[in-house]
């Protein structure tokens, strides 16, 4: 299925308008870089096509006047499209024979021989940006034509040996499609968008799920042999779906050290509230935390095995994932690629686009207050919540058949019964140097100040080729332990909160989502190693809707209240001492008392480029 280009122009089919002029010239020299040839851009006309070393452009052989608009006696620029990038190019193809059209332009006919006739042609594909949204990229087609079919042969071989020699562009992909997620159209999308793939020559195994966790155990049970015969894995979903992916492929792979549990903190008597960690009862060694060589610190502990077989070390650089949207929110795609749509997700697949995502890992100690230790381990790509964004998912839960509505419907019936639940959080200290935004709390009054900046602008933003993200190496190795780290080893320090808490949310990712366009951290990153805890007090309902509010709005300011403290950390544990505690890991539900989380940074790879300037 393909939309015309806003660009005012759908290039479709072809035009053999009397093609008798069109003599493209090719001897030796034809086969150098700067080939060029006559031929006939359906609906456009005739026109001279150049092959660059970068893409492919083309002009008019005849120029109508009227190709361009006018505005009080000023000339716009024309619409016509006239070049495309081999990077924006997904799919050229040749067909044997067929119609081309007349040409769209005013006046245009005069200058051709013929309408409507029939000639050799072949289309490329391709994508272009939305002028009214950067961020979505819209199909665009562009079909030549020729009497000569070796013409047209000719210049499909150059242009897939030009894109052939793009890199990073899959080949084989595993594919699982969620028949029920969001509002039970998986499958519909996916058979939108598989026509990009077959077009790409992108081979694909779908899989349409028939039960929970069936995703959750292909990935964890396939050897990393298998795995590694695919470029990638795509799921056709919400971000609950991806997060059972994501977590089937790291629970076997990715052994690493947990961080420090509840119990390993000591209060120390410093009377700030500040603690330092010792040997626990799990065993983890973490009194210091030593720092990988991007600087980010690692708490020690026992190295564990980090692959399925050792005997084919699995090459997770190469492996990427890759979201097509059909969840409620999916809040990870419109952190990733900037917008919520299909085509945009598939045509960042096909181009083998790459950007490094952060995961938390989330170690649940205890399930109840009565459990014993008993250590589990999932992990988060985007968020996890606690209070009001557990009680939420607990009870969207029973709500299933109203689709993304039961968030909406499950949100206002826990707000009118909101309860505030008695906790405690020790977060990791981080130097303010290394945090690019400082931690603090706002001000509830009429001038609001910024949390972590007197100037709201000064915030920066997540986005393409982002500077934060990436003035770093940011891959963390999944088949070699933690090993490289300073050789001074510095003390950690960790502060703790306690009290009773409305919520508490760590994100790992800005978080978007159409219900809160700045998402719930704005300056948040991608790959930035850090976790984003917000810890909301209790305080009047009226307070707390107006701290919601400023997350629906955009340019909102939903950190600013004195209730709100928002720290930049990389770890954090979590003890609750009531009798409930539910959790939210990326839309999913998760029960526990006692929970640590650490965030490992870049770890793992998504088809995706960043959100567009």
């Amino acid at each position: 299925m393909e939309r015309d280009r806003d660009d005012g122009i759908a290039v479709k089919g072809e035009n053999p308008a009397a093609l008798a002029v069109a003599d493209a010239e090719v001897d030796g020299k034809a086969q150098s870089s700067a080939l060029s040839s006559t031929l006939f851009l359906d609906r456009v006309g005739q026109v001279i096509l150049t092959f660059n070393s970068d893409g492919l452009s083309w002009s008019m052989v005849q120029s109508f006047n009227n190709d361009e608009s006018s505005c009080l006696g000023v000339k716009l620029a024309p619409k016509v499209v006239t070049e495309i990038k081999f990077s924006d190019v997904y799919a050229v193809e040749l067909i044997d024979y067929g119609l081309v059209h007349e040409s769209n332009l005013p006046n245009a006919g005069k200058f051709l021989v013929g309408h409507d006739n029939e000639m050799y042609w072949f289309k490329v594909h391709g994508f272009q940006r939305s002028k009214s949204q950067p961020s979505l990229w819209v199909l665009s087609l562009f079909t030549f034509g020729h009497n000569d079919p070796q013409m047209c042969q000719m210049w499909v071989n150059r242009i897939n040996a030009s894109l052939n020699l793009e890199m990073g562009r899959p080949r084989n992909l595993l594919v699982f499609v969620h028949p029920r997620s969001g509002k039970g159209s998986g499958c519909k999308i996916w058979e939108t968008v598989a026509p990009i793939f077959s077009r790409a020559k992108v081979k694909t195994k779908v899989t349409v799920t028939q039960k929970a966790g069936q995703a959750f155990h292909v990935m964890a049970s396939t050897s990393n042999q298998e795995l590694y015969s695919y470029d990638g894995v795509v799921a056709v979903g919400g971000d609950g779906f991806f997060n059972e992916i994501l977590n089937g492929f790291l629970s076997s792979r990715h052994k690493a050290p947990y961080p420090p549990s509840p119990t390993d903190i000591i209060h120390s008597a410093d009377g700030h509230g500040s603690s330092l960690v010792h040997h626990g009862s799990s065993g983890t060694v973490a009194e210091t935390s030593y720092r990988n060589e991007d600087g980010s610190p690692l708490l020690s502990s026992t190295v564990q095995n980090f692959n399925q077989d050792r005997d084919f070390p699995f090459s997770e650089e190469q492996f990427r994932f890759g979201i097509i949207p059909a969840g409620s929110t999916d809040a990870i795609v419109m952190c990733t690629t900037g917008t919520r749509d299909p085509i945009t997700s598939a045509l960042h697949i096909v181009l083998g686009k790459r950007v490094c995502l952060d995961v938390a890992q989330v170690v649940r100690w205890k399930t109840t207050s009565a459990s014993k230790l008993d250590p589990c381990v999932r992990y988060a790509a985007s968020f996890a919540g606690y209070g009001f964004y557990g009680d939420v998912i607990t009870e969207s839960e029973k709500y299933l058949w109203m689709g993304p509505k039961r968030y909406d419907y499950a949100g206002t019936k826990v707000f009118m019964r909101l309860r505030s639940y008695e906790a405690e959080v020790a977060y990791l200290e981080v130097e303010s140097g290394e945090a690019n935004s400082t931690s603090g709390r706002g001000h509830v009054s009429g001038s609001i100040r910024a949390l972590w900046s007197p100037n709201k602008s000064e915030r920066v933003v997540c986005r393409v080729n982002c500077a934060i993200c990436n003035d770093k190496p940011i891959h963390v190795s999944m088949g070699d332990p933690q090993t490289t780290t300073y050789s001074r080893p510095e003390k950690t320090r960790w502060l703790r909160s306690k009290g009773r808490f409305l919520s508490i949310g760590a994100a790992v990712i800005s978080c978007r989502n159409e219900r809160a366009p700045d998402g719930l951290v704005a300056d948040a990153h991608l790959s930035d190693g850090f976790l984003n805890l917000i810890l909301i007090k209790d305080c009047p309902h009226a307070l707390y809707l107006w701290h919601l509010t400023q997350l629906a709005r955009r340019g909102g300011t939903p950190l600013n209240f004195k209730f709100v403290e928002h720290h930049k950390t990389t770890a954090f544990v979590f003890t609750s001492f009531g009798n409930e505690s539910v959790w939210n890991l990326d839309g999913e539900p998760f029960q526990a008392h006692q929970l640590s989380a650490q965030v490992f940074r870049g770890l793992v790879s998504l088809f995706a480029s960043g959100p567009e300037v």
